[in-house]
């Protein structure tokens, strides 16, 4: 393959967060796509599952063993202060959540003064004035990018230069392209749900900066000042994504610690409740028979097994998101870390 067929290749790479990792749609939906309440309920589900099947099949002395009050008193008692410390942490992850909103008057003028600077700036370069709504916001910048590109290319074009215009119509398909799919991931999104930032991190902006500087620095001798004037445009609205997506995840990741500090506040009233009602009332004489073949002390303890972990499985489904994302928009602008964008 040619060196030009090898640019080719490069302008055109994946663009979506999927295509960018280079990992399988299930994993992916599984760390960031499903709804958190549904990944902490399968957990559930297949942890009382699995809890069962072993002590029926894999380890069938389990049944005598957590028929005994010893065993339940161990269990339970060791999962009561797991329960009590982990209601403790979560006080503190929505204290360090709360104090990023506090501060004096005069942080919260420069808060509110940078703010509006960026809204401005944008305003600036839309033409007209900026929308409140994330999702609005983000699909304004990426008109503008897409409109700023094409009046690069018809610049070009009317220069003749053909070189440079190849590699120009095969970045803006790919720009338009990605541009266009993530507008329509974003059309009805609403902030709060993890659908806003999903859709912007499927906008690959980084790497189009690059291309960007690439192009105008490889022909900048070629170029007229018009045309390095819309490369700078371009460019321009391109890095402006980059602290819009951002501030949308900062705002994402509060907005989602609150929920994860409220969800296991509720949870853990009935997992010490359970945990509680085991160590008091259930004991070596208690539930002796069998339901569908499963002894039912077996039963009885998978349950409130599962029911004392929910919390912890809460914390597992919410923290594997905000891991994914922090790990995969640790760079802003055109750095690229992951192996398979490169």
């Amino acid at each position: 393959m040619n060196e030009k067929d090898d640019t080719d290749n490069e302008i055109s790479t994946a663009n979506t967060m999927r295509e960018r990792a280079g990992e399988s749609r299930i994993k992916l939906w599984l760390a960031l796509g499903a709804r958190r309440l549904v990944i902490t309920g399968s957990m559930a589900v297949l942890f009382f599952i699995a809890f069962v099947l072993a002590g029926t099949f894999l380890y069938p002395p389990l049944k005598s063993a957590i028929a005994t009050s010893d065993t339940i008193e161990t269990m339970f008692s060791t999962l009561l202060g797991a329960n009590i410390t982990a209601t403790t942490l979560v006080v503190t992850i929505t204290q360090l959540v709360i104090s990023q909103e506090n501060g004096p008057l005069g942080d919260q003028r420069g808060r509110m003064s940078d703010a509006m600077d960026f809204r401005g700036f944008v305003s600036e370069m839309i033409g007209h004035t900026t929308p409140s709504d994330p999702s609005k916001f983000l699909q304004e910048i990426l008109d503008t990018t897409e409109r700023r590109a094409n009046e690069l290319r018809d610049a070009v074009s009317e220069d003749g230069n053909n070189d440079l215009l190849d590699e120009l119509d095969e970045f803006i398909d790919s720009l338009t392209g990605n541009a266009d799919t993530v507008k329509e991931q974003l059309d009805g999104a609403k902030f709060g749900t993890f659908d806003v930032l999903f859709a912007a991190l499927n906008f690959n902006y980084s790497w189009k900066i690059f291309h960007v500087e690439r192009m105008r620095d490889e022909y900048g001798d070629d170029l007229s000042d018009d045309q390095h004037r819309k490369f700078e445009q371009l460019k321009t609205s391109l890095s402006m994504f980059g602290p819009a997506r951002e501030h949308i995840k900062t705002l994402y990741f509060q907005w989602a610690l609150i929920d994860l500090s409220q969800l296991i506040l509720y949870a853990a009233i009935p997992a010490l409740f359970v945990a509680g009602a085991m160590l008091a009332f259930v004991g070596s004489g208690t539930f002796t028979g069998t339901t569908l073949g499963f002894s039912d002390i077996l039963l009885v303890v998978a349950g409130a097994f599962t029911v004392s972990l929910i919390p912890f499985m809460l914390l597992v489904s919410y923290i594997l998101r905000i891991a994914t994302v922090a790990k995969r928009t640790l760079a802003i602008g055109p750095l690229i870390l992951r192996d398979s964008q490169r």
